[in-house]
């Protein structure tokens, strides 16, 4: 035999058509899945569909040989390689849905939001109403792609022999509600001492493997100044640190009583105020507001700080780059240190800002006084919560003015955006809540609609996203 011919052989049948093919089954496997949203059982359908006519040429010379029964013959092989195709796929499908559920690191171009929705962090909805009515649909805005599913959360306070039977009623109550509002989810609800204990149960617990909630959703709480509700301070400074320390992403919405639902298109645009590093999340989100029918008519702009005047065209030119790599349509605008400053400084525009800022630090040093004076009656250190706190009064002035300026630029340039997205600042360690309340109050005065995020330790998009 020639080497000619042997050549011939590997190049027609094992290059050509052996790594060709499969480069092509790979590609059109990815098309079938993430393009048409089409699951792999029914893409083999179509397969074998569409290979019918070649697999009756191929098996031509088989039905002449056969010629009393050809139809019946071509019937019978095709049936068998079907059959033994889809038992192939079928029995494969178990250890990669294991793979997969189990792996280390999920890829970026995998990645998809599994919401934890806190449906009553703050306990103040009325008894019959298992969850506010918007956050089913802001749920359905973090899809990706149409696919995704939310774990719906509930906290009920008290003993669990007490209250399982209040438990189960809730439980049913919300699921109705994920039902009614056509949102892909599952409810569940705790019972524990209090609403930290019970959250940090949930935070570390919920879910199994790669499908474990990678986001927390809750209501801002608007209504924290209350008197009766002194309590709040600390369990969102709690939750926010149980977060952290389990690498679980952060979205908290504010204006929730004016989230459009699905018929209430949006104009104008979604502003990304892009503080802090947190994996391209705040992106991501942005981007899967414009899939919604709410907000397609919208367009994006992302602002960004920079230390010096000098260095702002080319922080401009590297974001434009990054986000042109990324496919991501938006306008990059630039505000320098100096700027921002100026534009706190004065102008009727940051007149509400200003007075915020004001009645804020009132607070603040009324809130340091009366602890100073408890610590000097008791002959103790500093205690907020149960708990020794720190306060230097330099760096609460610092975190005041800072939030100030950040508020007086979103008043400035988003004050008519359909949503503003901007990075949420850590608590600080050994900080009095009530402190940490203040500034966030403080950035979020005024603006209508907010969703203040924070991402984790990992990267949610790519160039494949």
């Amino acid at each position: 035999m020639h080497w000619s011919f042997v050549f011939g052989v590997v190049v027609v049948y094992g290059i050509n058509q052996g790594l060709g093919g499969g480069l092509n089954r790979v590609g059109s496997d990815y098309y079938w899945k993430d393009v048409q949203q089409v699951q792999p059982s029914e893409a083999q359908f179509y397969s074998g569909i569409t290979s019918i006519s070649w697999i009756v040429d191929h098996f031509g010379v088989f039905s002449l040989m056969l010629y009393q029964s050809p139809g019946i013959a071509d019937a019978l092989i095709l049936s068998l390689w079907e059959f033994a195709s889809y038992d192939a796929y079928m029995c494969s499908i178990p250890s990669r849905n294991q793979e997969c559920l189990f792996a280390n690191q999920v890829h970026p171009k995998n990645w998809y939001p599994i919401p934890l929705i806190f449906c009553r962090p703050w306990g103040k909805l009325p008894e019959n109403v298992p969850c506010h009515p918007k956050l089913a649909d802001f749920a359905n805005c973090m899809k990706k792609k149409g696919r995704g599913m939310s774990i719906f959360v509930s906290i009920l306070d008290g003993t669990y022999h007490e209250r399982a039977e209040d438990a189960k009623a809730a439980c049913r109550q919300l699921s109705t509600y994920i039902d009614y509002k056509r949102c892909e989810g599952v409810a569940e609800i705790v019972v524990a001492p209090s609403m930290s204990h019970g959250f940090r149960g949930i935070v570390q617990t919920m879910g199994l493997g790669n499908l474990k909630p990678n986001i927390v959703v809750m209501r801002y709480p608007e209504i924290w100044r209350r008197e009766n509700l002194i309590e709040i301070p600390a369990t969102f400074v709690g939750i926010i640190n149980d977060c952290i320390v389990a690498n679980k992403a952060v979205v908290i919405v504010k204006g929730l009583d004016e989230w459009p639902n699905e018929y209430q298109r949006q104009y104008g645009t979604i502003d990304l105020y892009w503080i802090v590093r947190d994996g391209g999340l705040m992106l991501l989100l942005s981007q899967l507001l414009l899939t919604k029918e709410s907000f397609e008519s919208c367009k994006i702009q992302v602002f960004c700080i920079a230390e010096e005047d000098t260095e702002a065209e080319e922080l401009k030119a590297d974001v434009k780059k990054f986000l042109y790599d990324l496919r991501m349509q938006a306008e990059v605008i630039v505000i320098t240190m100096k700027s921002w400053g100026a534009q706190a400084e004065g102008g009727t525009q940051q007149d509400e800002s200003v007075e915020a800022f004001t009645g804020a630090q009132r607070r603040i040093v009324s809130y340091l006084d009366e602890m100073k004076d408890k610590a000097q009656r008791e002959g103790t250190s500093l205690m907020d919560d149960g708990k020794r706190v720190v306060v230097d009064e330099q760096q609460v002035e610092k975190f005041l003015y800072t939030t100030l300026k950040l508020n007086s630029t979103i008043l400035r340039y988003s004050r008519m955006a359909a949503v503003v997205l901007v990075s949420l600042p850590p608590p600080p360690l050994n900080h009095p809540p009530y402190f940490y309340m203040e500034y966030m109050d403080l950035l979020v005065e005024n603006v209508p609609r907010l969703l203040i995020v924070r991402g984790y330790r990992r990267d949610v998009v790519t160039l494949f996203t």
